[in-house]
């Protein structure tokens, strides 16, 4: 499918996530402000998992009140939502400084809760009959945009303005720029009236006893991807190698490589093969929690977390349709839903698990979630 064959408002839209694409770089900037002004690891991973802990009652409360949101209202809200964090990042200075880096990471919490909207837009915009074609142009884009933008970002911020001001003025100047995307939203895109209910997550562990394999599959999986968040990789890349962001945006880069290749590579297999590509995915995902728990020299990260990436998009397609083939169609819900219950779970207290780890030593989260891993194929190969 061809750029021009796109309806006007859906390239509109795609442009849109091109341009805020390469701002993601306040997900690695935070944590590293966070290490630079005094931080440790460990602070920063239970100082995570406090605004996780505290942002439930909030979200819900919020949650209640914005019970049914205009879709274009929706994204403008998210835009200045998240804009109003990074200028409460930037004005983290001095006696006041955890208050501020607190208040920002709530108002993104909050912010998060609309992300859903994204995907009601799409469904308003996008042809039904050539998904998956618009789907490409609607993950490719991005995908270049971000690692073109995080190359560039990381440099600026790694080498040249790679102080506590400049880090500061770097989250005020990003927070500004939400006063263009949403101006963008407002003038590029159309009404979008309709409205969408916005949920809060809920966890719901009921589930069939005939699952439950699946359940320890879900649940080790997502614990070995938890304790190694984005703080893990920069204590390791910073604090011990003596790099900077611009390395971490490096790897960054190889990584959105490894999915990019992986998913031309995941089209030309025949599903017969499916097993077999799944095992492939995990035994590379496990050489890089081996590699990384090693404490290698930077290149050998660099290629590490290319395997990983290319082996996880790899395996993703052919383990979720052998997934899917497991669970009857009547029973998917709620099996997804005590995944996802799963899955918030884990995401209150891994940063502070993976900032303990890592104060132990900076790859014992790396080994932790090898042995997951290893736990993970042996099940899968029992199970099959």
């Amino acid at each position: 499918m061809r750029w021009s064959e796109i309806p006007v408002h859906a390239r509109r839209y795609i442009i849109y996530h091109t341009i805020v694409s390469p701002l993601l770089i306040t997900w690695y900037m935070l944590p590293l402000y966070m290490f630079i002004t005094g931080y440790s690891v460990l602070q920063v991973g239970v100082f995570f998992t406090f605004v996780h802990l505290v942002s439930i009652p909030l979200t819900y409360v919020i949650g209640k009140l914005f019970d049914r949101t205009p879709l274009r209202h929706g994204l403008v809200l998210i835009d200045t939502l998240e804009g109003l964090s990074c200028i409460f990042y930037g004005l983290a200075y001095g006696p006041l400084a955890p208050l501020m880096l607190f208040t920002g990471m709530i108002i993104d919490k909050i912010a998060s809760m609309f992300y859903p909207l994204y995907q009601a837009v799409e469904k308003i915009l996008y042809p039904k009959d050539r998904l998956e074609e618009i789907f490409a142009w609607h993950m490719r884009l991005p995908e270049v945009s971000q690692l073109i933008g995080f190359l560039l970002l990381g440099y600026l911020f790694g080498y040249v303005f790679n102080t506590p001001e400049h880090y500061r003025l770097g989250f005020i100047i990003i927070g500004a720029s939400s006063i263009f995307t949403i101006i963008y939203l407002l003038k590029a895109l159309p009404r979008l009236d309709a409205t969408e209910r916005v949920r809060v997550e809920r966890f719901t562990f009921r589930v069939d006893r005939e699952f439950k394999t699946i359940l320890v599959i879900e649940a080790l999986t997502i614990l070995a991807w938890y304790l190694v968040p984005e703080i893990v990789l920069l204590n390791y890349i910073v604090n011990v190698l003596n790099l900077t962001l611009f390395e971490v945006m490096v790897v960054e880069a190889t990584i959105s490589i490894g999915a990019i290749l992986a998913t031309y590579v995941s089209e030309r297999i025949e599903s017969k093969y499916r097993f077999k590509v799944i095992a492939l995915g995990y035994t590379m995902i496990t050489a890089w929690a081996l590699v990384m728990a090693l404490s290698p020299p930077f290149p050998l990260v660099i290629l590490a977390y290319f395997t990983c990436r290319f082996g996880e998009t790899l395996a993703f397609p052919f383990y979720r349709t052998w997934l899917f083939s497991k669970i009857p169609a009547d029973k998917a819900s709620s099996l997804f839903a005590a995944i996802s219950s799963y899955r918030r779970a884990i995401t209150l207290i891994s940063p502070a698990i993976a900032g303990f780890l890592a104060s132990i030593s900076p790859t014992l989260p790396y080994f932790t979630s090898l042995i997951l891993f290893i736990i993970v194929v042996v099940i899968l190969v029992k199970f099959r």
